[in-house]
């Protein structure tokens, strides 16, 4: 009896004690590789993103719902460019977490600053990922951008004032009259 006490609390202690969880890698171990070959000072950020800053640029990162204009060169892991600003092209304009580039710019962009230069190497999770972007990009698709975050135009739309206080409830032995 004894040992079951024993063994049950241990199992109890098991339990609640809280799981180390390891972010999974998002490259293949193949990408992995031409990755750390190609560009072994990169260093690893959220959801894999590997990246290189050339410039950290001045002020705070940009932040969710931000604005911000960026010029690029997009190329896969064998060089072949895919995209890019410039040759005519204007710059690109879009708003930081709001679901209107691929989640791997959305996360680049917040540790940017302005002026800011950096190398992403972007896993196809946190690209296209099985879809693609036909014809440019294939299915899974790792992407390497230059990116140089030019300007940030930061949210200036004042936060939602708070809720009104609830109305007090009357006390059933008040004397006073509802209206």
């Amino acid at each position: 009896m004894r040992h079951l006490r024993l063994l049950l609390g241990l199992l109890g202690f098991v339990a609640a004690a809280q799981p180390v969880v390891a972010q999974r890698e998002l490259f293949t171990p193949e990408e992995l590789a031409v990755v750390e070959q190609k560009w072994p000072e990169a260093k690893r950020g959220p959801m894999s993103l590997r990246y290189i800053v050339h410039d950290e640029g001045q002020g705070e990162p940009a932040g969710p719902g931000d604005r911000v204009t960026v010029n690029y060169r997009g190329t896969f892991l064998d060089g072949r460019l895919f995209d890019e600003t410039g040759g005519g092209r204007p710059p690109f304009v879009f708003r930081v977490a709001r679901g209107e580039v691929i989640p791997g710019w959305d996360i680049a962009m917040q540790m940017m600053r302005e002026g800011g230069k950096m190398l992403v190497i972007i896993p196809p999770e946190m690209a296209y990922g099985t879809r693609g972007d036909p014809p440019r990009v294939p299915r899974r698709a790792t992407l390497v951008f230059e990116i140089s975050l030019e300007k940030i135009e930061r949210t200036t739309t004042p936060p939602p004032p708070p809720p009104p206080p609830p109305p007090k409830k009357k006390k059933w032995w008040s004397l006073e009259k509802t209206q």
